[in-house]
C-alpha cells in the first residue's frame, strides 16, 4: 500500500509539537503528507482529552475522518494522544471505526506502528506506552509560520489541582535537560524562528525533577547566550513559584518579552484551598504588585475558573475587585465543569449550570472594559511588531503582534499604512486601541 498520511492536530501548543514530531518521523520514514484525506492512506488525528468540550471536540473529529473511511474501507483510522490515554479500552468498544489508538507517549513510535497497521503484521488495536520524553534530536515538522515556533520544556505535571486530570493523563513531571533545549532553540533560530514560546504545563517547576531544584531563571539565561532569537516569550507560569530572580531577567533583558501568562484559576482564597492551589489571594494580589513594581509596562494574562464547586456570590465579588485593582491586561474566564475521575468531580455545593453561566459573563463583561481601558495607553506609541502576514479580516491590512500579544490566544496589530513581509519585526506607530486589538502604521 502507499504510505499517505492526513493529520488533524487539536488541543494545547504543547499536543502540537507533539504532532510536529509525528509528522516529522513519518517523512523521514517514507511517509507522505497530503491536505485531502481522501488521498489518504491513513487518517491520523492528534487528540485533547484535558476538558470536557475538547473531548466532544475530538470525538466530532474522528467521526469526520471516519466517514472517508466509510467511502474507501481501504483506509485506516488512527487516534493519539490525550483522550486515548485517558479513556483507552472505553474508546476501543464504541468507537469501531478506529483502526488503532496511541497514547501520548506513542509518539515516537509512529513509524513502526503505521508501518505494521498497513502491512497488517500490527496485532495490537490499543497502544499505551512506557513515558516519553522528546529530545531535540527528533524531526519535527513545524506546523506554524517559520517565525516563530514552541518549545516544550518538559512533559506532564505534579502539582495535583483537584479539577484537573493532567497529572493522570500525561504523567508525572519530566524536564529536559537544559542543553538539549538550547540545542534545539540553536536550530529553530538558524531556521528563521524570531519568536521562541517557552510551553509546559508549569515553566516554573522545570528542572525540580531533573535537578532537584527549580531551573527555569538558569534556562533562559543559557537560551540568551546560546541563541540569537529576538523574542522569548514565557507561557503557563504558577502563581507562587514566579520569583524576584525571573522578574530580574525579563526587567533587565529585552528579547525576552514583558508578558507574563499566569492561571491564577481564582482569587478567593477558600476557592483556591479547595482547588489545592498553593496561593491565597493575598499572595496573588501582591505577586502582582511586585511585577508592576518591577516591569511597570509588563503585559499580565490569566485564566479563571468560575462556579467551581462551593463557590459563592462573595467569592465571585472578590474576583470582580480583584480584576478592577489589578487591571490586567488578558483574561481568559472558563465556567468549571466536572472531570470525569477529578476529586473536585465528587465536591458538594456543586453550582448549577445557568448560574455559571451569569457569573461567567459578569467577568467576561468587566474585563472586557478593563482590557479596552488598558490598550489605550499603547495609542501614540511606537511599537516593535512581529509581521504575521495578511489580516485573516481583510487583505487590505497586515496584520502583527506586539511584545505584549501571544500568538493564538491574544489580540493582534492591524496594520493599515506600509508595507513588509512575514516574519519581520517592524517599528510601528499605534493609532487605535479597541476592545482586544490595536491599529497602527509603520514607521
Amino acid at each position: 500500500m502507499s504510505r499517505t498520511f492526513h493529520l488533524v492536530s487539536l488541543g494545547c501548543p504543547k499536543n502540537l509539537v507533539d504532532s510536529e514530531v509525528v509528522y516529522g518521523l513519518l517523512e523521514k520514514g517514507g511517509w507522505q503528507s497530503v491536505e485531502d484525506p481522501e488521498g489518504a492512506t491513513v487518517l491520523l488525528i492528534n487528540t485533547c482529552g484535558f476538558i470536557q468540550p475538547a473531548v466532544e471536540e475530538s470525538i466530532e473529529e474522528i467521526l469526520q475522518l471516519a466517514a472517508y473511511k466509510s467511502a474507501d474501507p481501504d483506509k485506516k483510522l488512527v487516534v493519539i494522544g490525550c483522550l486515548v490515554q485517558r479513556y483507552r479500552e472505553k474508546l476501543e468498544a464504541e468507537l469501531e471505526e478506529v483502526d488503532l489508538f496511541v497514547g501520548t507517549e506513542g509518539v515516537v513510535q509512529a513509524v513502526s506502528l503505521l508501518d505494521g497497521l498497513v502491512e497488517g503484521t500490527l496485532t495490537d488495536s490499543l497502544v499505551i506506552s512506557d513515558p516519553f520524553l522528546m529530545t531535540s534530536a527528533l524531526p519535527r515538522r513545524r506546523s506554524t509560520p517559520f517565525f516563530r515556533a514552541w518549545l516544550k520544556i518538559t512533559e506532564g505535571c505534579d502539582n495535583r489541582c483537584s479539577y484537573c486530570m493532567i497529572p493522570a493523563i500525561r504523567g508525572r513531571l519530566r524536564s529536559r535537560s537544559e542543553e538539549d533545549l538550547v540545542e534545539e532553540a540553536r536550530m529553530l533560530g538558524a531556521d528563521g524562528v524570531r519568536e521562541l514560546s517557552l510551553v509546559a504545563q508549569d515553566l516554573t517547576a522545570y528542572g525540580t525533577d531533573l535537578y532537584g531544584e527549580r531551573r527555569l531563571e538558569s534556562l533562559v539565561r543559557k537560551l540568551l547566550d546560546g541563541t540569537s532569537v529576538d523574542w522569548i516569550r514565557l507561557l503557563y507560569l504558577y502563581p507562587s513559584t514566579v520569583g524576584a530572580e525571573l522578574l530580574d531577567i525579563i526587567a533587565e533583558n529585552p528579547r525576552v518579552v514583558p508578558y507574563l501568562d499566569i492561571p491564577l484559576q481564582h482569587v478567593s482564597s477558600k476557592v483556591l484551598k479547595a482547588m489545592n492551589r498553593r496561593y491565597s489571594r493575598e499572595q496573588a494580589i501582591d505577586l502582582v504588585a511586585q511585577i508592576r513594581e518591577r516591569i511597570p509596562d509588563a503585559a499580565l494574562r490569566t485564566t479563571l475558573l468560575l462556579g467551581f464547586p462551593g463557590e459563592t456570590e462573595e467569592d465571585v465579588q472578590e474576583v470582580e475587585s480583584f480584576l478592577r485593582d489589578t487591571e490586567l491586561d488578558h483574561v481568559g474566564v472558563f465556567a468549571y465543569a466536572n472531570e470525569e475521575g477529578s476529586a473536585a468531580e465528587k465536591f458538594s455545593l456543586q453550582v448549577e449550570e445557568e448560574e455559571k453561566q451569569a457569573r461567567l459573563q459578569r467577568i467576561i463583561t468587566l474585563q472586557s472594559e478593563i482590557s479596552r481601558r488598558r490598550l489605550q495607553r499603547f495609542v501614540s506609541r511606537v511599537e516593535p511588531v512581529l509581521v504575521e502576514g495578511v489580516s485573516k479580516e481583510t487583505d487590505l491590512l497586515l496584520e502583527g503582534r506586539t511584545r505584549y500579544q501571544a500568538p493564538d490566544i491574544d489580540g493582534c496589530v492591524l496594520i493599515n499604512e506600509g508595507e513588509t513581509r512575514s516574519g519581520e519585526i517592524v517599528r510601528v506607530e499605534i493609532t487605535e486601541a479597541q476592545t482586544y486589538d490595536l491599529v497602527g502604521r509603520i514607521v
